[in-house]
């Protein structure tokens, strides 16, 4: 019965700000291609999950960011740029724009399941082993009280950590580099997972692609 409920509040909320914040199919801001389709994730994350969130809920982020940026001189700044220099609302919508896109590049239908070479290398230096790490990462995306992402990121001294933000934080705003990060507002998972929010972040290892977050690693390194 709960679960019901909040689909039928979760689906009508997403047609309510899409319909509210609808911009121009032209906004300079459009939703990605995803490499995927809506039901590749399957049963890890379903299609009516993957259609709410990724078409739905980033959607609205876009059009909002489109609508926030008009005639203003953040009109022909980069995401990464707006989100550096703006605050408030701009910098929410676009924020969950930026994070969004990473979390649904970084996973795949047939992912490479764990980190090679200077990654591996690396993970192994700073949390022991790849095993440590998923551990600590679970633990740190299960404890974040309410709405928010947690992320490996690469600090701007070239070593790694695990953070959390809330809300739409995103660490580019403080000169970081992410590498992996994970959804763990409610609308990501209570569909396919109710308030079990460490079974889907249990399922998430079984989607991230580490051959695409090696890219950025090695992206990461070489801006240095």
């Amino acid at each position: 019965m709960h679960r019901l409920i909040f689909t039928a509040l979760f689906i009508g909320n997403c047609f309510l700000m899409q319909a509210q914040n609808q911009n121009p199919e032209n906004g300079k801001f459009q939703l990605l291609k995803l490499p995927y389709t809506t039901d590749a994730l399957a049963p890890k994350i379903s299609k009516q999950t993957m259609e709410l969130h990724w078409g739905k809920h980033v959607q609205t982020y876009i059009d909002n960011v489109n609508k926030l940026v008009a005639g203003t001189p953040f009109e022909n700044l980069s995401l990464e740029d707006i989100i550096k220099k703006a605050d408030g609302p701009l910098y929410n919508n676009a924020a969950q724009v930026w994070n969004h896109n990473l979390f649904f590049s970084i996973m795949s239908p047939k992912p490479q399941k764990s980190p090679g070479g200077e990654l591996k290398t690396a993970i192994d230096k700073t949390f022991g082993s790849f095993d440590n790490f998923k551990s600590e990462f679970a633990k740190s995306g299960a404890s974040l009280f309410g709405s928010g992402w947690v992320w490996l990121v690469r600090k701007t001294d070239g070593t790694l950590a695990i953070i959390q933000t809330n809300n739409a934080g995103c660490p580019v705003k403080d000169g970081m580099y992410p590498l992996v990060n994970c959804d763990v507002w409610e609308h990501a998972y209570y569909l396919d997972y109710q308030n079990k929010r460490a079974d889907y972040i249990n399922a998430f290892w079984d989607l991230i692609d580490w051959k695409t977050v090696e890219k950025r690693f090695e992206t990461a390194s070489n801006k240095k």
